[in-house]
C-alpha cells in the first residue's frame, strides 16, 4: 500500500544511501540544489557500503586512462582536503605489495610502471630485507615488495555519515524505508516508493547492488547486470595491530586484488576479502572453512598473527557487473544519471563520483544558487588515531567496555541530525557491540537506551537481524 505523497518538488532525487549516494547528496547540496536521498533500508550503508577494507586508494593499479582512475584520484584528493574539517580519520600507513614467489616478483616492475603512468609517484621497489625493515613481522619467505607510500586507512562508516550530515545541514532530506517501486518522467520525475511518492526534476541512481533493477524501474533498458561478488573478512583482536603497521597487498590478478592484511583505524587487523560470485543480492553468509583459510593465509604473511584471537567475522557483497569498468550513464533527455558497478574502489572514488555526477547534471540545463554559508559539520571520532570520548571528562558510564563507548556517545548518536535507524547503524556510529564480546555484555544496556527508537528492537534474538 502506497503512503501519502510528499508535496515538495526536489531538484535532485538520489536513490541509494551508500557511500556514493551520501557523497552525491553532499555535492548537490553544496551547489544549492534541493536534495532528497531515498533509501529502502532503515539506515545509510544498509547494502554494499557497510563491508569493505577501508583503504583510501591511490589508483596505482586502476585501469590506465580509465574513468575509474580519474574518479579515484579526484575522490582521494577531496578527502585529503576535507577530512580534518569533518573530523575524519586518516592513518598514513602506506602499503607493501608483497611477492611471495619469483613469478610474482617479476610482476612488480610492471605494477610500478603502471602506477607511475597512473600518476602515482611515491613507489619504491624493495628487496625482501628492505621490506622487512619497514615491517619486521613479514614472513621470511618474502621475495620482494613494492612500496606504495600513499595508500592509507580511513574510517569507512564515519565518512559517508559526515557527507550526509553536511547535506542535511544544507537542507537535504533523507527518506528511509523508501524502496523505489517505479518512476515516470513527464517534464520531471514522479518516483513511487514504499514511503510515498517523490517528485524531482532529476534523478541519480546510486543503488549499488540494485543498480540494474532501479534502472529498469525507472523505465530504462538496463545497460548492465549486477553480479554480486561476496567478500568474507576476519577481524583480529587489537593485540594484532603492533604486528601490522602497514597495509600488506598481494600481487593482484585479472579478477581480484586478492587477500589483504591491514590495520584498521579502530586498532584491529583485517584479513580479507575473498571474491566469490553469487546470485543472492541480500544474504552474505560466512563459511567456517573459508574463514579458517583466511586465518591461515594471514599467518603465512605475518606469522605472529597465528596466536591472535578473532574479534569478529563478516561478509559483504560488492556490486560487480559483467565488465570491470564502472557503469556510468547519463540520459539528458530524461535528466537521469546512473552510477553503477562501483566495486571495491567506491569508498575512495565516492567524492570523485559525486563531482562527476555534478558535471553530468550540468548538461541537463538546470542551475542552482550555491548557499552563501556552508555549515560546519564534525562527526564524532571512533578511531584510535584521535582522542576518544572516554578520555574526556563527564562522559557518563562506559556502556561498551570492549570498545570503550560512553553513554554520552550513544545519546549523541541517537539525537544527531542523521540518527541510526537500526542496530547496525548504531554500531557503525559508535562501535558499541563491535568488540571482542560482540555485544554479549552491552546489548541489554543498549536495548534499554534505544527502546522504541530503532526500526527493529534490540531485544534478545533481534540483534542478529540487523
Amino acid at each position: 500500500m502506497l503512503q501519502t505523497p510528499h508535496p515538495e518538488l526536489y531538484d535532485v532525487a538520489i536513490i541509494g544511501a551508500g557511500v556514493v549516494g551520501c557523497a552525491v547528496a553532499r555535492r548537490f547540496a553544496l551547489a544549492g540544489a534541493k536534495v532528497v536521498l531515498i533509501e529502502k533500508g532503515a539506515d545509510i550503508l544498509s547494502g554494499a557500503s557497510k563491508a569493505n577494507s577501508a583503504i583510501l586508494h591511490t589508483g596505482f593499479d586502476a585501469p590506465p586512462d580509465s574513468l575509474e582512475l580519474e574518479l579515484i584520484r579526484a575522490g582521494r584528493e577531496e578527502y585529503l582536503e576535507i577530512h580534518e574539517s569533518l573530523n575524519l580519520a586518516l592513518m598514513k600507513t602506506g602499503a607493501l605489495i608483497c611477492a611471495w614467489s619469483g613469478e610474482d616478483a617479476e610482476k612488480l616492475e610492471e605494477i610500478e610502471k603502471q602506477g607511475r603512468a597512473n600518476g602515482v609517484a611515491e613507489l619504491r621497489l624493495l628487496s625482501a630485507s628492505s621490506a622487512r625493515e619497514t615491517m619486521p613481522g613479514l614472513a621470511g619467505r618474502l621475495v620482494a615488495a613494492l612500496e606504495v607510500e600513499g595508500e592509507h586507512i580511513i574510517d569507512p562508516w564515519s565518512a559517508p555519515l559526515a557527507y550526509l550530515t553536511q547535506a542535511v545541514a544544507l537542507g537535504a532530506r533523507f527518506l528511509r524505508g523508501a524502496e523505489l517501486l517505479n518512476g515516470t518522467f513527464g517534464g520531471g520525475w514522479t518516483l513511487q516508493t514504499t514511503n510515498g511518492a517523490v517528485r524531482a526534476s532529476a534523478v541519480v541512481n546510486a543503488a549499488g547492488l540494485y543498480g540494474d533493477v532501479v534502472d529498469q524501474r525507472l523505465g530504462f533498458t538496463a545497460e548492465f547486470r549486477i553480479k554480486p561478488r561476496k567478500g568474507q573478512f576476519v577481524v583480529l583482536d587489537k593485540a594484532a595491530c603492533r604486528h601490522v603497521p602497514r597495509i600488506v597487498l598481494p600481487v593482484p590478478t585479472a579478477t581480484t586484488k586478492g587477500i589483504v592484511v591491514c590495520p584498521t583505524a579502530f586498532g584491529n587487523v583485517l584479513i580479507g576479502p575473498t571474491a566469490e560470485e553469487q546470485e543472492d543480492r541480500v544474504r552474505a553468509t560466512v563459511e567456517t572453512g573459508t574463514l579458517r583459510t583466511l586465518l591461515q593465509r594471514g599467518a603465512e604473511i605475518v606469522p605472529a598473527l597465528a596466536d591472535i584471537p578473532v574479534t569478529a567475522v563478516y561478509a559483504g557483497l560488492r556490486p560487480a557487473t559483467e565488465e570491470k569498468a564502472y557503469r556510468i550513464f547519463a540520459r539528458p533527455e530524461k535528466r537521469a544519471i546512473t552510477l553503477g558497478g562501483i566495486r571495491s574502489t567506491g569508498l575512495s572514488a565516492a567524492l570523485g563520483l559525486a563531482q562527476h555526477a555534478m558535471k553530468l547534471h550540468a548538461a541537463f540545463g538546470e542551475k542552482f544558487d550555491a548557499p552563501p554559508l556552508i555549515p560546519k559539520v564534525s562527526v564524532p571520532n571512533l578511531t584510535e588515531t584521535l582522542e576518544r570520548d572516554w578520555q574526556r571528562p563527564d562522559h557518563g558510564e562506559i556502556v561498551c567496555h570492549c570498545e570503550l563507548v560512553t553513554r554520552r556517545e550513544i545519546e549523541a548518536a541517537m539525537a544527531s541530525p542523521v540518527p541510526p535507524g537500526d542496530f547496525g547503524g548504531l554500531r557503525r556510529r559508535t562501535r558499541a557491540g563491535m568488540g571482542h564480546c560482540q555485544g554479549f555484555y552491552c546489548n541489554a544496556r543498549l536495548a534499554a537506551m534505544t527502546k522504541g527508537q530503532l526500526a527493529t528492537s534490540l531485544a534478545a534474538g533481534e540483534q542478529g537481524k540487523q
